[in-house]
């Protein structure tokens, strides 16, 4: 059987980030669901809630594990969802598992300081669109500068969502984790500030940093991502 594909967005954006990703797998013939959490994108009117986003990621993994092995692939605040989804004491239905730029425990002075940040940018006239925007034209190229918008920005969900990632224990759920694991990063990535801690404590973890690339490794070296997707799955598919 087909390895599936489970997709988790990061914070403020949506299941269109994957655009580039969803069209590589069905070129390669692999099924592919990438899902909106709570708060964001087709799910803009809802409240963000844990346990509402974990059970958004076990009913597409369960669901996709139906028809084949799984590949976990989870981008910032999905990816740390995904490490203590993974690493649950009864492990979850994954046969591989991607966690790309989420290598940070989200707590203390800097989740302080990044919530500090997304609540003043959130208090400008366009809640920080327009730099947003400034952003996104000068690093992403044109092929995926659209993806990340494409769902609308989850505005509100923003601050309730970074505070719940506090109570998540990485370290715990990443010692638990029995599957191959690969952190992917870019090189300028701002949330590779634990990543030496996590692979340590990883015991099947690879580390991969994309040269000259931000923390939107999805979008600004596609076809690098999709590259290492195909790594992925390779080794699952070899070992099944």
């Amino acid at each position: 059987m087909a390895v599936q594909v489970v997709l988790v967005h990061g914070i403020r954006t949506s299941a269109t980030m994957w655009r580039a990703q969803i069209e590589h797998l069905a070129r390669r013939g692999n099924s592919v669901t990438a899902v909106d959490l709570p708060g964001h994108g087709s799910r803009l009117g809802e409240v963000f809630t844990l346990d509402e986003a974990f059970a958004t990621i076990d009913r597409a993994v369960r669901d996709a594990a139906t028809r084949g092995p799984v590949l976990l692939v989870g981008h910032s605040m999905g990816g740390l969802l995904s490490i203590e989804y993974v690493g649950r004491e009864e492990p979850p239905p994954v046969a591989a598992f991607i966690a790309a730029s989420c290598t940070s425990i989200p707590r203390g002075v800097g989740l302080a300081a990044y919530r500090f940040l997304a609540r003043r940018f959130d208090s400008l006239p366009d809640r920080g669109l327009g730099l947003t925007n400034r952003v996104l034209d000068r690093t992403l190229p044109p092929e995926t500068r659209a993806d990340f918008g494409a769902g609308g920005y989850a505005f509100d969900a923003q601050d309730t969502a970074l505070a719940s990632l506090s109570v998540l224990d990485l370290l715990a759920a990443l010692r638990r984790i029995r599957v191959p694991l690969w952190f992917i990063n870019g090189q300028w990535d701002q949330l590779r500030a634990n990543e030496r801690l996590f692979l340590s404590v990883a015991r099947d973890a690879e580390l991969i940093v994309v040269p000259r690339t931000t923390h939107l490794v999805t979008a600004m070296r596609p076809r690098v991502f999709n590259a290492l997707l195909d790594v992925a799955l390779t080794t699952i598919e070899a070992s099944t």
